[in-house]
C-alpha cells in the first residue's frame, strides 16, 4: 500500500486527507501499534449568531475521529479586557488544551470548519503556528467538501488519550498589539491590510463593534475575494494580486487585521499558502482599536 505523504503545513485536500485516514485506520487496528496518533483532525465550527451551534453541529456528525475546538473557549480568552472580542489565549492555557486533544510536536494536524477555514479553522492553524507547531494545515472546502466527496460522518463526541500541555509558548513577535499599529500610521499604505467585508471597513455597517471604519491607512482586502467556490484560489493567480498589496513592504513588515483577529488568520493563511511569509496578525483588530475612543478611525 502507498504511504500517504503529510508534513501539510498551508491547505490539504479531501482525497490526500481520506486516505491518511484509512492509513491511520488501519495501523491503529494492526495489534503491534499504539494508541498513539500521527494525525489529529480538529473541528472548528463556530457561528458569531450562534456561539453553541458550532458544538451542536459537531455532535450531530463530524469527520471520524475529530475532536472539537471551540473559539470562545479553546481559541480565545474571554476574560481579557481591552483586547476585542476575541483575545488570544494564554499560551499555558492553549498548551494544555494541545495537550487534551493528543497533539504533540510530532502530529500532524489538520482543521476544518463549515467551509472555506474562515470560521475558525484558520485561527487554530494560526495558533498552532504560533506555539510553534508547523505541521497543520487547514481541509480545503470543509466539511462540505468532505461531504460532497461521499465521505461518512461520525456522530458523539471523541474521547482521545491526553497527552502532557505542548511543549512550547506563543511566539509574540508574530503579533502586532494595537500601540505598535499606532505608531506606524503614518507609514505609506501596504503594511495594513482589513479582511472585512468592504461596507465594513467603508464604515457603512458594524453589526458587531462599536463604532463603524477602519485604521487610517490601511487597505481592505476581503478574504472573500482569496476564494473561489468556497476553495482557495490557485497560488499564482492569488499571488499576483496579493503581492502588489504589500507595495515597498516585505512580507514580514506588513500586519493583516479583521473585526476580532478570526479572519485575519484566514487572510495571514492566503499569504502563507502563496509563498509570501511572515506576515503579521494584530489580534485585537477591529474590534480592539475601536474600544478606545481616542484612537483615530477613518471611513469611506
Amino acid at each position: 500500500m502507498k504511504t500517504t505523504e503529510l508534513g501539510w503545513t498551508t491547505l490539504v485536500d479531501v482525497p490526500g486527507l481520506a486516505a491518511a485516514l484509512n492509513e491511520e485506520r488501519l495501523r491503529l487496528v494492526d495489534a503491534r501499534a499504539t494508541a498513539s496518533t500521527a494525525l489529529r483532525v480538529v473541528d472548528a465550527r463556530f457561528s458569531l449568531a450562534d456561539v453553541q451551534s458550532g458544538a451542536a453541529q459537531y455532535a450531530a456528525g463530524h469527520i471520524p475521529g475529530a475532536v472539537y475546538a471551540d473559539l470562545n473557549r479553546d481559541l480565545s480568552n474571554l476574560d481579557k479586557q481591552g483586547h476585542g472580542r476575541h483575545p488570544l489565549p494564554d499560551s499555558e492555557a492553549f498548551a494544555a488544551t494541545l495537550g487534551r486533544w493528543g497533539i504533540t510536536p510530532s502530529t500532524q494536524v489538520v482543521v476544518y470548519d463549515a467551509a472555506d477555514g474562515s470560521m475558525a479553522a484558520a485561527r487554530l492553524w494560526w495558533l498552532l503556528r504560533l506555539i510553534g507547531h508547523r505541521d497543520v494545515a487547514v481541509l480545503e472546502g470543509g466539511l462540505a467538501a468532505w461531504q460532497a466527496a461521499g465521505h461518512a460522518l461520525q456522530s458523539g463526541e471523541v474521547n482521545v488519550p491526553a497527552v502532557a500541555p505542548y511543549p512550547g509558548s506563543f511566539d509574540l513577535s508574530q503579533v502586532v498589539s494595537a500601540d505598535e499599529v499606532q505608531s506606524r500610521l503614518s507609514d505609506a499604505p501596504g503594511w495594513l491590510l482589513d479582511a472585512r467585508a468592504a461596507e465594513r471597513y467603508r464604515g457603512e455597517v458594524e453589526p458587531l463593534d462599536r463604532i463603524a471604519g477602519h485604521v487610517p491607512g490601511a487597505l481592505n482586502r476581503p478574504l472573500a475575494m482569496n476564494l473561489r467556490e468556497g476553495r482557495f484560489r490557485p497560488a499564482q493567480e492569488l499571488r499576483a494580486e496579493l503581492q502588489p498589496l504589500l507595495a515597498d513592504y516585505a512580507p514580514d513588515q506588513a500586519v493583516v487585521m479583521c473585526g476580532s483577529g478570526v479572519t485575519a488568520c484566514h487572510l495571514l493563511l492566503a499569504f502563507e499558502h502563496v509563498g509570501l511569509h511572515g506576515v503579521k496578525v494584530f489580534a485585537d483588530s477591529w474590534s480592539g482599536w475601536s474600544s478606545d475612543a481616542q484612537r483615530p478611525v477613518a471611513t469611506g
